[in-house]
Formats: structure tokens, sequence, C-alpha cells
């Protein structure tokens, strides 16, 4: 599911934002590093998580996400020089399990390990 251009782009540092939403009427804005993602074998991302309480009561309700990342270091449509992708997928916020150790080895201040499985890879960039 995951491009080669998608891939490429998790090479460079950026900011990884987060939209979710629960049962409130606007959404949540988070957001994390590129750096801090780590692409397991399967093709999930998992990241830590510190704070997330909002996060984490929308996903509650509703765990589809969007994660919106960018950088400009890798070349997107039309030789533009940046590429940009909004990931959906479907969020847990681990809190035991290999997943959280490796995660929680990682960066040893995250509570837990945030987990997205993508469900739909659109390039905007």
């Amino acid at each position: 599911m995951l491009t080669d251009k998608f891939l490429e782009l998790l090479k460079y540092e950026g900011e990884v934002a987060l939209t979710s939403w629960g049962s409130e009427e606007a959404p949540h804005a988070t957001g994390t590093w590129i750096s801090y993602l780590t692409l397991t074998e399967d093709g999930r991302l998992l990241a830590p998580a510190a704070g997330f309480t909002h996060f984490e009561a929308d996903i509650r309700i509703n765990d589809t996400v969007f994660a919106l990342v960018a950088v400009r270091e890798v070349t997107g449509f039309n030789d533009y020089p940046g590429i940009g992708f909004r990931l959906t997928a479907t969020a847990r916020l681990l809190d035991d399990g290999a997943d959280f150790a490796l995660v929680k080895g990682k960066y040893p201040w995250c509570r837990q390990a945030l987990e997205l499985v993508p469900t739909k890879l659109e390039q905007l960039l």
C-alpha cells in the first residue's frame, strides 16, 4: 500500500499532522515528527505518544484518522520541489506488547505507542 515515493519521504525530517474526530463537532489536530516513525515489516507505522489525550478519546469513538506528511527533499508531481501525502489509517494506542516495547525502548518518555494501519494513501503534491 505504501508507495516507493512515500517510503523515500520517510528518510527525511518533517511533521506528521494527525487529525482525529470523535463525537465533538470539530476535529482534533496533533502531530509528531517523521523521524519518530517506525515502519514495521507488515507496513504499519509506529510512533511514540506522550500526551495524545484528545486523540485517544477520539479514536475510542472513531479509529479512522488522517495523517498529512510532506517534505521538500523529494520531488513530487510534475517535478514539483516537494512531495506530500494524505494517509488514511486505523489508529490504536498501545501500552503493552512487543510494538509498545520497541517504541518505548527508543523513546523512554512515551506513555503509549501510536499504531497506524494504512487504509488509503493519496499523493497530494
